[in-house]
């Protein structure tokens, strides 16, 4: 029992990222800590996206034959490397709005 557990022990990590990210975006009202709580939960939606890639015992496909091979499939990994760069670029707008908002009603908080 124990043993399967731990043995998804990165599941729930996932688990833990993504309800403190979602905590941390319904109650605060700052808006950077809002970007902090969003940042958080997207990191954890990449972590179980990459973990369901993985296989056990594979290895990368690289072009040689053999008949026992298991190869992991390099198509999540790829796709979360263009999630990261749209991730960031999408934290950096938040910024920039954020900065608006500030010269625009002097706080950034939500109220």
């Amino acid at each position: 029992m124990i043993h399967e557990f731990l043995g998804i022990w990165n599941y729930w990590i996932v688990i833990l990222l993504m309800m403190t990210g979602l905590f941390i975006i319904i109650s605060r009202h700052n808006l950077i800590k809002k970007l902090v709580g969003l940042t958080i939960f997207q990191t954890s939606v990449f972590l179980f996206y990459i973990s369901l890639g993985k296989i056990e015992g594979g290895t990368a496909p690289i072009l040689y034959y053999s008949k026992n091979a298991v190869y992991s499939n390099p198509l999540p990994h790829v796709l979360i490397l263009t999630a990261i760069v749209v991730g960031v670029a999408t934290t950096a707008l938040g910024l920039a709005l954020v900065l608006r908002i500030k010269d625009a009603f002097g706080t950034i908080e939500e109220d």
